[in-house]
């Protein structure tokens, strides 16, 4: 496969660009750097990954401010994971022709508007309308932001070029999060949001400035992407994520207490941890992209196999303070390199419907988000332990792998077929 050139970058086919008496419009500005490109999109993925997550570190002051109960409070949370998985595919449906450019300011615009409305809300339904449609825009913006890197990268490339995209949620876990909690701590928790508001606006500017008018697919259509969701290896790549990434979060969701109560540390401890996950899934992030150069589906395997193995691991080394710290590393290390090549994979899978490919990652991870804690909560539950939840982790990595496997089988069988070679196997 050729590198594709933008289309306002290469001249017509078999003529020479013609002098100032020429009746097309002069030619566009020479296109900023693929590094610029990027860092536009990052900041838009840093602005969504602290809203996303700075709630859970408010929910104290959400549910005095609004006079609600802390877990009426967290449904706050868990709207926005609605929006996220109602979003995705809405917007890649409804979406799929438009010029991406264009199509990222308008998600961008509606990040902005749920966010000013999450920061005004008076009351908890208010709120909640605002969190839901905050996290609308969220995986159609990642999507939207992978197709657009993947246009205009080198093809040798694409991978690292999508796993740098994707470095705006590590980066907000280490950095925008703890400086928006501590905002919201200080002076309210609506200051959060409008720290979220004030960087969605630098987003808008920044893609408006850098990122270059890459177009949409003018063959798509809603019938076409959806007709996306007969195809059974976009189900099945789905459901690795759905399930393989759950493994994660039956182990994360309750790293607080596991740290308190297992590690025997104190709560001043915990950032600490949260900041080393933050610096995980960066430098996994990173490993994604050039594995996923290498081989998407071997990436794929690789990032379940170790996500499996690290959260066992952990189940023992969680006793004590540095190898707990370690392995939470290893974890997140192995969790980004499993989004970063998920997201390849469904834009493979995907064929002709891309969009919805691109899109439909992080809703699946919204899903495995609530799948694994709501396992892991479970087995706490039941008395098993926090350690417990590690093991369900590893079960749900199993899971994954297992519709890995299934999705490897229809693919030797010659169904379900893939765009790409190259990403595929």
């Amino acid at each position: 496969m050729t590198t594709r050139q933008h289309p306002d970058l290469a001249p017509p086919s078999g003529r020479t660009p013609q002098p100032a008496t020429r009746a097309t419009p002069p030619a566009s500005p020479p296109r900023a750097p693929l590094g610029l490109i990027t860092t536009a999109l990052i900041v838009g993925g840093f602005a969504i990954g602290t809203t996303e997550f700075v709630t859970m570190g408010l929910l104290p002051q959400i549910a005095t401010g609004l006079g609600v109960s802390i877990p009426t409070a967290g449904h706050t949370i868990s709207v926005y994971a609605v929006g996220v998985v109602i979003g995705a595919p809405l917007v890649a449906v409804l979406g799929a022709r438009l010029p991406r450019k264009g199509l990222a300011l308008a998600l961008m615009a509606i990040f902005v508007l749920g966010n000013i409305a999450s920061s005004l809300a008076t009351s908890y339904e208010a709120l909640m309308l605002g969190r839901f449609l905050a996290g609308l825009p969220h995986g159609a913006f990642f999507g939207v932001s992978a197709l657009i890197v993947a246009a205009v990268a080198p093809h040798h490339q694409r991978g690292r070029a999508v796993s740098r995209v994707m470095l705006g949620i590590p980066i907000a876990n280490m950095i925008g999060v703890p400086a928006a909690t501590w905002l919201g701590q200080e002076i309210g928790w609506r200051s959060a949001y409008w720290l979220v508001v004030a960087l969605a606006v630098l987003t808008i500017a920044l893609v408006a400035w850098w990122v270059p008018a890459t177009p949409g697919n003018p063959t798509a259509s809603g019938r076409r992407e959806l007709a996306a969701l007969r195809n059974p290896q976009l189900w099945l790549t789905l459901a690795v994520g759905a399930v393989g990434f759950g493994g994660m979060f039956a182990m994360y969701s309750y790293i607080a207490p596991t740290i308190t109560e297992v590690t025997g540390l104190t709560e001043s401890v915990i950032p600490v941890f949260l900041l080393i996950y933050g610096i995980g899934g960066a430098v996994g992030s990173l490993v994604g992209g050039w594995l996923a150069d290498w081989s998407v589906l071997r990436g794929l395997v690789f990032a379940l196999v170790g996500t499996g193995a690290v959260l066992a691991l952990f189940t023992v080394t969680s006793q004590w303070a540095l190898p707990a710290l370690l392995t939470l590393f290893l974890v997140s290390v192995m969790a980004s390199i499993l989004v970063v090549v998920l997201q390849l994979r469904l834009m493979s899978v995907a064929g002709d419907a891309e969009t919805i490919g691109a899109a439909s990652n992080h809703a699946a991870l919204n899903i495995a988000n609530a799948l694994g804690a709501w396992l892991g909560g479970l087995v706490i539950a039941a008395g098993w332990g926090y350690q417990a939840a590690s093991w369900v982790g590893v079960v749900l990595s199993l899971g994954g792998l297992a519709f890995l496997g299934a999705s490897l089988l229809l693919h030797r069988r010659g169904t379900g077929p893939v765009r790409s070679a190259r990403m595929a196997s």
